[in-house]
């Protein structure tokens, strides 16, 4: 499937019609089939958001089958939750990070990995003085704002403490929950020392003369490692393959999109970040945008090497569709 997305002028008029909520599951047996999406904040997810205004699900599937089907977009908080609504049945495909990814496909939650969406860049800051290094972070006992435990940000962080020769669990009870843009407010206000974040709030965070960064986390997550991924519930899989590869055609043709037009790309995702169009861009620019995962595998071993994960799976396509290209 190869289709002109439609003109940012245009697109425009979807955005207000954002959708929340959960509802039925997805079901083609019926003229109107029915899809419950979650994805979380920030950047990482543009594909998505793509997806979202463009309708790019919804065509895929009409072409594909002449039916219709209804999407419903539920904007969560956490990887965690999202692995609670595809266990309970109520979402049937998840954007997160890869971390709670590889946890939920390694235990009973019933999803493997479908795409690749994007790696980012991520950083840790802080606003206090006497914290330079992993080292003299442990040894602070500084408070870390991240999105949550087990989320990709915590598994980068106890990789580097790991690289620097540390326990990997060092840092765990420093822990302190928060979605992005709070961590900001939080780190940037001096409410709380440190924020583990990735991008746009990490850009925004190193333009901002009272914080520094702590290195360590760019060295054990690069911008091609895979970050976010898509994950879709075993009982899509195996019950409804045309509503299945419609998801993965829309998620091909919004990634493609973003790589051959990101003015036009920034446009339609810079309302949903906060940003003016040209931060937007720029800060896009700065993204990697690929259905080819990368890493995942490696991820995974570390979590089960570390206690994260209680098993370590025998290969890739435990954790994946076969779909799926990658490592």
């Amino acid at each position: 499937m190869k289709r002109k997305i439609v003109s940012v002028i245009v697109a425009m008029s979807f955005m207000a019609g954002c959708l929340t909520g959960c509802g039925g599951n997805a079901n083609s047996t019926s003229e109107t089939a029915t899809l419950n999406i979650a994805y979380q904040y920030g950047l990482a997810y543009a594909p998505a958001m793509i997806a979202q205004q463009q309708g790019l699900i919804e065509e895929a599937y009409k072409e594909a089958t002449g039916k219709d089907v209804t999407v419903t977009w539920n904007q969560m908080s956490s990887g965690a939750d999202i692995n609670t609504g595809i266990a309970g049945g109520s979402i049937q495909i998840g954007f997160m990070g890869i971390a709670p990814a590889i946890t939920g496909a390694t235990s009973d939650v019933g999803y493997k990995i479908f795409t690749n969406v994007s790696g980012q860049e991520h950083g840790l800051m802080t606003n206090d003085s006497n914290i330079k290094t992993m080292e003299e972070l442990v040894k602070s006992n500084a408070q870390i704002a991240l999105v949550n435990i087990g989320s990709f940000q915590h598994i980068i962080l106890a990789r580097a403490l790991d690289n620097a020769g540390l326990d990997p669990h060092a840092l765990d009870s420093n822990i302190v929950a928060m979605k992005h843009p709070d961590g900001k407010a939080s780190v940037e206000s001096g409410s709380i020392p440190c924020h583990l974040t990735s991008s746009p709030y990490i850009y925004q965070e190193r333009e901002n003369e009272m914080l520094h960064e702590i290195p360590g986390v760019n060295e054990v997550s690069t911008l091609e490692d895979s970050f976010i991924v898509g994950v879709a519930s075993e009982t899509l899989y195996e019950q409804d393959k045309e509503l299945y590869q419609a998801v993965c055609d829309a998620m091909e043709e919004s990634i493609e999109y973003i790589n051959g037009n990101k003015a036009e790309a920034a446009a339609l995702t810079c309302e949903f970040n906060g940003n003016d169009v040209d931060t937007e861009l720029k800060y896009m620019e700065q993204g990697h945008y690929s259905t080819e995962t990368k890493g995942i595998y490696d991820l995974a071993v570390f979590m089960a090497g570390n206690g994260f994960i209680e098993t370590t799976p025998k290969d890739f396509y435990d954790l994946a569709f076969e779909n799926v290209k990658g490592n």
